[in-house]
């Protein structure tokens, strides 16, 4: 069995934050402020070291092998509550924070947006989990319209390099183009997982013009910078749980802005994953029918 990745759930995360960092661009410009920032060596060494603490907290958690998904740490009655809820169908979400030595880790010029989530799905299997989430050239398809473009570049096993282009469109319209390396574990019967990085992120400019070009990466407008994911699979209970954490990193908010746009940039990860999430669950279920 393999484990599963959603790109394409995984990048719609962060999307939406476009329309907000266009906001805080055009009052800034209005403010008459100096340009924003572009992505900074310091910026870049922050992330990366979050990550790695990140990635050895996720490592420990899977060779523990047990209670894997983020609702089963809760005490014994949430944990109740939140299983039951996600047998009804809810999508249950967690806000994270990685600390190094118990203290925030600064991140001068960017911020860290992290999330985990899960989902029931019933009645599903692995094999109609990964029917979906790894044709990832009918991404485009499954996730329309936010997915323009989906192609698997190349495929060795279980390493899957992946192209898709993403398009969000709510007042402005914002196109990336995207390289994914994802590597797919095998932990146990019903049980796997998988780790993905954004290799490349490239915002398109006049997208699907004579002059479309991309930007260079990190010199753009910095609605999304980088982007790591771990995703995790148990089959038990008569269906398939999928979890989901995204850390990303964006340009940070200019001083005195954060008080109106703030609230905003930091609560769209959250709306967005849960949509996300439902949505693969849809598409799994419609796989599973038609089968």
């Amino acid at each position: 069995m393999k484990a599963i990745d959603n790109i394409a759930a995984r990048v719609l995360v962060f999307l939406l934050a476009a329309l907000a960092l266009h906001q805080m661009s055009v009052l800034v410009a209005q403010a008459g402020e100096p340009a924003l920032p572009k992505l900074k060596t310091e910026t870049q060494e922050a992330f990366e070291r979050y990550v790695k603490l990140a990635e050895a907290r996720n490592e420990g958690e899977l060779k523990r092998g047990t209670g894997l998904l983020w609702v089963d740490g809760l005490p014994g009655e949430q944990r109740a509550e939140a299983y039951a809820a996600l047998k009804r169908g809810e999508v249950k979400m967690q806000k994270l924070e990685i600390l190094d030595s118990d203290k925030p880790i600064a991140c001068p010029g960017g911020m860290i947006h992290h999330w985990t989530g899960v989902v029931f799905l019933p009645a599903a299997k692995l094999e109609d989990v990964l029917g979906v989430l790894e044709d990832y050239d009918r991404h485009s398809v499954y996730y329309a319209p936010d997915v323009e473009r989906s192609t698997i570049e190349t495929r060795e096993g279980d390493h899957f390099r992946v192209f898709l282009r993403f398009r969000r469109h709510r007042v402005i319209t914002v196109v990336l183009d995207t390289e994914h390396e994802v590597h797919y574990f095998h932990d146990a019967p019903g049980k796997a997982h998988s780790r993905s990085s954004a290799v490349r992120i490239a915002e398109v400019e006049n997208a699907g013009k004579s002059d479309e070009r991309e930007k260079t990466p990190g010199d753009d407008d910095g609605f999304m910078w980088r982007m790591e994911t771990w995703w995790r699979m148990e089959e038990r209970d008569g269906g398939v749980y999928l979890q989901s954490e995204v850390a990303s990193l964006t340009r940070d908010i200019p001083t005195g802005l954060g008080w109106m746009v703030r609230p905003f940039v930091t609560g769209i990860p959250k709306e967005s994953l849960t949509f996300t999430l439902e949505a693969t669950r849809k598409a799994v279920e419609a796989h599973h029918q038609g089968h």
